[in-house]
């Protein structure tokens, strides 16, 4: 849960970040995300701390294939390639590429850049006890580990508490979607002989299957000895799956030569489910408490990232004064619809690995049985090759119909979860090209952005933007021009003038200037 403060007579500070569904140290001790996409990587890299999320755990030589086999010491299947972290080649659409970064690593960086910041009081040990929207604030109820209890007088409350969100269930709002797509059990070991010993290879995923199909798998979570093994199962048979998770860590590496230790075993429901609605008043929901997914494809956080991209800059601009009502509306409006297509991309992913039933002689040492592993390899990595390959996910969302957006009448291109074709039109994110320099120290477009509205001036002729400049100095709107005369980028952004909202997605664009800058200004700044 993030409060963000307001003027009260109760103690207060002016941000406070606390864990709502139960009091906790802060430590997350079983890895849950292992991926940090790469639009993620670009609001890490406009908050300056892309180079940290770079530093933290992961060996940079490891592997990270994805290799299917019926267990470690058993017969292979098949392989999709991928580089390790140091070989990773930087993409043409983006400034950024993905990264290897377990949350048991992530949370812990987060947490120390959060720290150095003065306007933010973590609070750990805390509970949400209750809240109250009383229209011009929130008071917002929480207790501490010996029971005392505190008033927050708060402007906004944004409820960051997980899937049985409290701050939801306060408000009313249901899910809707699959709330029991299976029980999966996450088993995390520590094994520095699975990193060498063995002929399988380097991988970021071990998938298992054996005559039934698809039964688990182990995710690398440092490269070097700390390991997940994700064993899907149900509400009956998930309890005994934990009482012996040493059997099946055993049943996964197929060999008693392989050193293991268990760390801990914690069962977790896969659903599918997405808020009815992602706020009320002046409370909000983002990440868990808004949306569930099934990991496999890695977009739950990276889910979250872009909620708190979208609202982060929307509430900044109405404590500021210069954001209208209807700006904070459009939040469910443009998130809501992205965390359908997410969920939805989720389960289908999950649902690939789950589609090759016929698996029988698998195990069988005959030629019978090497023709049934071809076989079967070949359609698993057909299958799930989707799962990895996601630009489209990740870079292609837009925000279709959004109040905030000046549409400029052009028909949007199919939405492909795998390709991803760069787009100006309004609502898509700002397409990246190289303004100086190349990956390692270059100047991107996405550097532009992040500090108000920009407009891009694009090519030798670009219209002069000086009514529209001020008409944003009379509503005190932050605003700047920015002027680039190179072709390549002028002609990935098609017209001559763009304006780029804070969050790096395209709130209009055109030839020239409206007659009424002013009536522009209003609808992208939600006073319309």
């Amino acid at each position: 849960m993030a409060v963000q403060t307001g003027h009260s007579r109760v103690r207060r500070p002016r941000q406070v970040e606390q864990n709502c569904r139960g009091r906790a140290d802060g430590r997350v001790e079983t890895p849950k995300l292992g991926l940090v996409s790469v639009r993620s990587m670009e609001i890490f890299r406009r908050l300056g701390i892309s180079g940290h999320v770079r530093d933290t755990t992961f060996r940079r030589d490891y592997g990270l294939s994805m290799v299917y086999c019926t267990t470690i010491a058993g017969h292979f299947l098949g392989r999709i390639p991928y580089p390790s972290l140091q070989d990773e080649q930087p993409i043409e659409e983006s400034p950024e590429t993905k990264w290897r970064c377990s949350q048991i690593f992530l949370n812990p960086m987060l947490e120390e850049r959060v720290k150095a910041e003065p306007l933010i009081d973590i609070r750990y040990l805390t509970t949400l006890e209750s809240f109250e929207d009383l229209g011009t604030h929130v008071d917002v109820t929480v207790s501490v580990e010996d029971g005392t209890r505190e008033t927050v007088r708060t402007q906004f409350l944004i409820g960051c508490d997980g899937a049985g969100s409290r701050v939801r269930r306060q408000l009313g709002i249901g899910m809707t979607g699959r709330d029991q797509i299976d029980q999966s059990v996450a088993i995390f070991f520590k094994s520095a002989a699975l990193a060498r010993d063995h002929e399988k290879g380097d991988a970021d995923r071990y998938y298992f299957i054996d005559e039934n199909g698809w039964w688990g798998n182990i995710s690398a979570m440092d490269g070097y000895e700390l390991w997940r093994l994700t064993v899907p199962g149900t509400a009956e048979t998930a309890p005994d799956i934990v009482a012996n998770a040493r059997s099946w860590v055993r049943r996964a590496l197929g060999t008693d030569d392989l050193p293991f230790e268990i760390i801990s075993s914690l069962p977790w429901r896969r659903t599918e489910l997405t808020a009815d609605s992602f706020g009320r008043g002046r409370v909000f929901l983002a990440g868990d408490s808004a949306h569930t997914m099934s990991p496999t494809g890695g977009l739950g956080m990276n889910t979250g990232m872009g909620d708190v991209n979208n609202l982060g800059w929307k509430l900044a601009a109405v404590l500021k004064g210069w954001g209208g009502p209807a700006l904070l509306n459009s939040y469910e409006v443009e998130r809501r619809p992205i965390a359908v297509r997410n969920s939805g991309a989720s389960t289908h992913n999950y649902n690939q690995l789950k589609s090759v039933l016929d698996c029988s002689g698998i195990l069988d040492e005959t030629p019978e049985g090497d023709a049934v592993r071809a076989r079967v390899g070949s359609a698993i990595v057909s299958a799930t090759e989707t799962e990895w390959e996601t630009k489209g996910i990740h870079l292609g969302y837009r925000y279709e119909g959004s109040p905030i957006l000046s549409p400029d009448g052009t028909e949007p291109d199919s939405d492909d979860f795998r390709w991803y074709k760069p787009s100006a039109r309004p609502g898509h994110r700002a397409p990246h090209a190289w303004i100086s320099g190349g990956p390692r120290d270059g100047l991107s477009t996405l550097d532009l952005f992040g500090d108000g509205f920009v407009l891009l001036k694009l090519g030798e002729t670009a219209p002069d933007d000086e009514p529209l400049a001020k008409a944003a100095r009379r509503r005190n709107l932050p605003y700047r021009t920015v002027a680039l005369t190179d072709p390549h980028i002028a002609a990935l952004y098609e017209l001559p003038l763009v304006l780029v909202r804070p969050d790096g997605h395209v709130a209009w664009r055109g030839h020239a200037l409206p007659e009424t800058p002013d009536k522009l200004l209003d609808i992208v700044s939600g006073g319309a």
